[in-house]
């Protein structure tokens, strides 16, 4: 396992930064975030037909380019530091892991190229409560009807779920209990979505109803039903790094625009970069963001290393609950310690820092908050619960 990156990983890196200053800047941020879909259809298109970003772990035998998790990383961190308005996260990351993981052949054989031409986008559906994460907040149900499966439904904070062509979601069997992951169209009878404002403008949530929803057998995946519950954990902690990804991004790009306006602004006939209060703070914010970077990469490689089935990757589930619970709070930590350094101007609507507050405030809650990863993992190390996880 190598920590530093490769000279193709090091090419991602500077053409991702290139490009991305460049389409998403504050304009077409703050254009792409005030309507409904949240999404820049330019740049959306950009990263599909000309980028080909979205085709980074799909497999080369469904038209992707088969590369890792560290490549996806790369990208996503970038991608955090410009607040890219579009639906890479629930469609790559949420939604093709959902495939990769659960999807039978069959799904996988469909839905990858399609998703790879840049036809389709997913998204996830899993959670219906608040303050629950990870798999125990899955209470929708479904009932077996002969050959196809009711479901009922009403998930909450769903990415870009209005928007989504297709989803994945969880759902309990009423009887036994066991989650099973169904594979079904957003235009399917009885489904039902619409946009829920959230305080991060830059990621759209979504609520999806299923009322008596009916899907035919070859939509659930695992092609079993019962048997869900690890494979979605796996799914939510890959999203966890994929998360911390974009929140080590935030960090950095906090403390970038702090340094900016520090040797700018004049305060006592001196700039503020020069007082010595300013100085340690944003070496606090620096130490937030190296610290960060460790622990991302190390969960990329530990993904990697799961999604090829090796030895390794039964540390997925921990590796991704300490690269969340600390890259969210060294994003959160770096974006209120901006606002406080850019003094009043940080929290007027003009300042591009309050929205980086906002993404950070967002992201620590989602997919678990800190207190929820560190209980986790001393309940791991305690053996009181197990992390096992099984390769997809």
């Amino acid at each position: 396992m190598k920590f530093s990156f490769n000279q193709e990983q090091q090419h991602i890196a500077h053409i991702a930064d290139a490009f991305l200053s460049s389409v998403s800047n504050s304009e077409s941020i703050r254009e792409a975030m005030v309507t409904e879909t949240g999404i820049d259809g330019v740049l959306w298109q950009q990263i599909t037909q000309k980028m080909g970003w979205h085709l980074t772990h799909i497999p080369e035998q469904f038209n992707g380019l088969g590369l890792g998790y560290v490549e996806l990383c790369i990208l996503l961190e970038r991608m955090g530091a410009n607040l890219v308005c579009a639906p890479f996260y629930s469609t790559v990351v949420l939604g093709i892991n959902s495939l990769l993981i659960a999807g039978t052949k069959t799904q996988k054989k469909q839905w990858l190229p399609l998703i790879a031409e840049g036809q389709k986008r997913l998204a996830l559906a899993y959670s219906s409560q608040g303050r629950v994460w990870g798999v125990e907040s899955v209470t929708a149900q479904y009932q077996q009807q002969d050959n196809s499966f009711v479901i009922n439904a009403d998930y909450r904070y769903v990415i870009d779920g209005h928007t989504a062509d297709a989803f994945v979601v969880a759902a309990r069997d009423v009887s036994s209990g066991n989650i099973a992951l169904f594979l079904l169209s957003a235009e399917t009878v009885g489904v039902t979505r619409y946009w829920t404002p959230s305080m991060d403008q830059t990621r759209k949530l979504a609520t999806v109803k299923l009322e008596n929803v009916c899907v035919a057998k070859d939509s659930i995946m695992l092609d079993t039903c019962g048997d869900s519950l690890i494979p979605l954990d796996n799914i939510l902690a890959l999203a966890c790094i994929a998360l911390a990804a974009e929140q080590m991004g935030v960090a950095e790009k906090s403390l970038s625009l702090t340094l900016d306006y520090m040797a700018e602004r004049k305060q006592f006939g001196r700039v503020i970069g020069s007082f010595q209060a300013m100085k340690h703070k944003a070496a606090d914010m620096l130490s937030k963001v190296e610290a960060a970077r460790s622990a991302v990469y190390y969960a990329a490689c530990v993904a990697d290393e799961f999604m090829a089935g090796n030895d390794m990757g039964a540390e997925l589930l921990e590796a991704a609950s300490i690269a969340k619970a600390y890259c969210c709070e060294a994003a959160y930590f770096n974006t209120g310690s901006a606002l406080q350094m850019h003094g009043g101007f940080g929290f007027t609507w003009e300042c591009d820092v309050q929205l980086y507050f906002k993404r950070a405030k967002a992201a620590q809650v989602s997919l678990g908050d800190s207190a929820w990863h560190k209980d986790r993992i001393a309940n791991a190390i305690l053996g009181t619960v197990g992390l096992d996880v099984v390769a997809g």
